[in-house]
């Protein structure tokens, strides 16, 4: 008896000294931020910029906040952008800006709208401006197929002289 409790012991010791010291997964929603930095410029647009804003360049940063659940299936997410314009002429105006579908020199419709407005343009006297946008909601289809191919995607600003757009950068 003696023999079987000792056995018993170190049966129980030896499986205590194999537990997992891994971290268990998640048990509830996770948010990942995945950032894109995007060169703009007009001889990026379809066709290119020709005209006296054909210099102009600029940098947009969008922030998708991705929320998935316990599985890693993304349930929810919003968008933040950081847009800088630089090298218009001075007097240009911003009056749009989105997210379109499209790889590079391709033109595509609308996926995400950034929140500029003719309502709201950026004046920019001296040939520069910026604006930001936070929160901006998006389906969880558009952010999926994002990421799925980011390259088939790009970011422009429109312009009162280039109402189709002013600079144009793909996301990947």
């Amino acid at each position: 008896m003696k023999k079987l409790m000792t056995l018993a012991c170190m049966t129980g010791l030896a499986a205590a000294g194999c537990g997992d010291d891994s971290p268990a997964a998640p048990t509830g929603p996770t948010t990942t931020d995945v950032v894109f930095t995007v060169a703009l410029s007009a001889a990026n647009e379809v066709p290119p910029i020709s005209n006296a804003e054909a210099g102009a360049t600029g940098t947009g940063t969008i922030t998708f906040h991705v929320i998935r659940d316990a599985s890693g299936a993304i349930t929810a997410t919003t968008v933040d952008f950081a847009v800088t314009m630089a090298s218009f002429p001075s007097g240009s105006t911003a009056r749009l800006s989105h997210i379109h579908s499209g790889g590079a020199g391709v033109t595509g419709p609308v996926v995400i709208d950034t929140g500029l407005s003719p309502s709201a343009p950026i004046a920019m006297p001296a040939g520069t401006g910026s604006f930001a946008f936070s929160g901006v909601t998006l389906t969880v289809e558009d952010m999926s197929a994002i990421l799925a191919n980011p390259a088939g995607y790009y970011l422009n600003v429109h312009s009162v002289l280039n109402g189709s757009g002013a600079i144009r950068g793909q996301l990947g």
